[in-house]
């Protein structure tokens, strides 16, 4: 077992897939932040308000990428673009983490997201040691389902009107896996 989660984040950094780059942000990624985190098709299943100005997409970067490395930027490798986020929200007491994502919306639909989620999975049963993975994501939204699903992750469940987002209850679906179920799935 891990003893210390933030440490192995921290030293796992980058991690490289064949498009992109899995690494720490760096303030250079606040226009392209700007970009995303002020679309609303990209905020809409958000609780999360995004950024309107590069003022405050570099506070973003300084006061909540830097203080948590469980954020990882998402970078296209052939141009440096940095096209969106993942974070891993560990449980230490249970030996699981939850995992967020957002992507650009101008690179939605290309597998992107698929390729990122593999990887954090990969971290999170061979690096962290972890036991259970989980995601979910809004009645709506079902693409970020369809990226769950293609990483092996079984939808759970259903909560209805389990959160309210800019007024709105949502209905939120619920998938995990555990490392064992990986195992399986991957080989």
């Amino acid at each position: 077992m891990v003893e210390n989660y933030t440490e192995v984040l921290h030293d796992c950094k980058p991690i490289a897939t064949p498009r992109l780059i899995l690494r720490n942000f760096t303030k250079k990624d606040a226009v392209d932040i700007l970009e995303y985190a002020s679309d609303e098709q990209v905020l809409k299943y958000l609780e999360w308000g995004g950024v309107r100005t590069l003022d405050e997409a570099i506070k973003q970067i300084v006061e909540v990428y830097w203080a948590m490395p469980i954020f990882f930027a998402i970078e296209l490798k052939e141009t440096g673009k940095c096209i969106g986020s993942i974070s891993i929200r560990i449980k230490q007491t249970h030996d699981k983490a939850s995992i967020g994502y957002l992507l650009n919306r101008g690179y939605w639909g290309k597998g992107y997201m698929t390729e990122v989620l593999s990887s954090i999975l990969k971290l999170c049963f061979e690096k962290l040691e972890l036991n259970r993975v989980e995601a979910s994501h809004f009645a709506g939204n079902e693409a970020s389902g369809s990226v769950m699903s293609k990483c092996g992750m079984l939808l759970e469940g259903v909560g209805k009107q389990t959160e309210k987002v800019k007024g709105i209850f949502h209905d939120n679906i619920f998938y995990g896996i555990t490392r064992e179920q990986w195992s399986t799935v991957r080989n």
